[in-house]
């Protein structure tokens, strides 16, 4: 049986409980042996990490000590997956650069705060995360305008109107032997509302802990 850690905290804003109570039934459905915690001090324990397969950080800012950055990208470079959204993955431990280097990005700015809409772009229909997706519309939330590593796997993407920017909005990579997956939306869990941005971050899990290919 799979073993998934979601590890919640931190800014409220960001509903990180809401959403760990969206994705951890989801998946117990999908056969994991699901753990949750609400303190970081979890990621110094480096021999609970490593008998995981998925770690999903939903943590908004925060600081990790020396310890728990070794620990955390210690178990992934081992080969856990590490896979988030916005919430709690991607706007997490600023201070941290090789979590940031781990991640392969990190939120910046959002230009504009709330927008009405815009649209994710799916740009690799060949992924399993993206495979048979089309493009979608988030509405009444936050666009993320990132810091992204160039070595990505670029999913999908989004256009800033106005700056004619394309930013990545998802990504896969690998750190070390582990499985990256990360989705820039979700600002909270109502983005979920949407099917296909709740499926691809169930896809992201899924394939970070090597259960979709």
């Amino acid at each position: 049986m799979r073993k998934a850690l979601l590890v919640w905290g931190g800014w409220e804003g960001h509903t990180p409980k809401e959403c760990v109570d969206l994705f951890a039934p989801w998946l117990a459905e999908q056969g994991f042996a699901v753990e949750t915690a609400s303190s970081l001090s979890v990621f110094a324990d480096a021999a609970r990490l490593k008998a995981l397969n998925l770690i999903v950080p939903v943590w908004t800012l925060g600081t990790l000590s020396a310890e728990q950055e070794q620990g955390l990208t210690q178990a992934v470079h081992a080969g856990v997956g590490l896979a988030g959204w916005h919430g709690g993955m991607g706007d997490a431990f600023r201070s941290n650069t090789e979590y940031q280097y781990m991640t392969g990005g990190q939120f910046v700015a959002h230009p504009g705060n709330i927008v009405p809409s815009y649209t994710i772009n799916i740009v690799d229909h060949d992924h399993p995360i993206t495979r048979g997706l089309a493009d979608f519309s988030l509405h009444q939330t936050e666009q993320y305008y990132l810091h992204v590593d160039p070595s990505n796997r670029v999913l999908a993407t989004t256009t800033f109107a106005g700056l004619g920017v394309v930013m990545p909005a998802v990504w896969t990579r690998t750190y070390g032997r582990g499985r990256v997956a990360y989705a820039s939306f979700g600002h909270t869990v109502r983005d979920f509302d949407v099917p296909a941005a709740r499926q691809i971050v169930q896809r992201c899990l899924l394939w970070a802990a090597g259960a979709l290919d």
